[in-house]
């Protein structure tokens, strides 16, 4: 009877409780759901980041890409309209056109020239809605852009803008050109003074030679200004390798040392 009653005890100790099963259950639970959790931390981040760089480097890629083709399409349809007005400055040489007389009277977009029978006049008449105002070159640096009006983001993320208020290209004054310096205005962190910068319009070609390379304060426009002299200023961010909205402005100035019209030196 002894020896069946401790059986019985011993049996009976070893066989676990309702309540033991439960806890285990739950601590089990709990230490795989904490795996779980581990688990998806230790791999989200570095999903998360990797995403986050190939959404970053498609945008940049898109970006290039859309100012590339769109420098391609400026150049392509500045040229032809560079053409037509060589065509129609050596017809009103050969000959009175009434059908020139009437481009003057279209929608000018050079306003500094008055008279109707300019050839200079004329050439600006040619030009068409969205047409670039003219190519910046500068040869020591090999910067090459087109240039549109404005100086809005997509306008900047495209080319070369002219600044608003500022003397238009070719005409007397202070022409204000600005560019972003991580994109078409990035080379001009190896202009030096006296390289020559050219501007191409529909009215002429017109050559600056670089006087003056200085940094100012981004609200500080008084190089903007109009001194009665020709003057081309050129406006980046600066530094050029700064992380971030750049604290400084780059600028170069140059003045004016030729102007010979493209349209007559094609005449001739």
């Amino acid at each position: 009877m002894t020896i069946r009653f401790e059986s019985r005890n011993s049996s009976y100790s070893h066989s676990p409780s309702p309540m033991h099963s439960t806890r285990l259950m739950r601590s089990t639970s709990t230490v795989r759901s904490r795996s779980t959790s581990a688990w998806l931390l230790h791999w989200s981040a570095p999903l998360l980041l990797f995403f986050v760089g190939v959404s970053a480097l498609g945008y940049c890629g898109y970006v290039m890409l859309d100012a590339h083709y769109s420098q391609n399409d400026q150049a392509r349809r500045f040229d032809r309209a560079l053409l037509a007005a060589h065509s129609v400055a050596a017809a009103d040489l050969s000959g009175p056109s009434a059908g020139a007389t009437d481009l003057a009277a279209t929608t000018p977009l050079m306003p500094v020239f008055f008279e109707a029978n300019n050839p200079a006049n004329k050439s600006a008449a040619i030009s068409t809605e969205n047409l670039p105002l003219g190519r910046i070159e500068i040869a020591s640096i090999g910067l090459t852009s087109m240039i549109e009006e404005g100086t809005g983001r997509q306008t900047l993320q495209r080319g070369v803008g002219h600044i608003l208020g500022t003397s238009l290209l070719g005409a007397s004054g202070n022409i204000g050109l600005a560019g972003h310096r991580d994109t078409f205005f990035r080379k001009l962190r190896d202009i030096h003074e006296g390289d020559e910068i050219t501007l191409t319009t529909l009215d002429g070609s017109f050559v600056y030679r670089v006087d003056l390379i200085s940094i100012v304060e981004p609200q500080d426009s008084q190089v903007l200004r109009d001194s009665g002299d020709n003057i081309l200023t050129l406006v980046t961010c600066y530094p050029f390798s700064f992380v971030g909205t750049a604290p400084k402005r780059f600028i170069v100035r140059a003045r004016q040392v030729t102007a010979a019209p493209a349209v007559t030196t094609a005449i001739q």
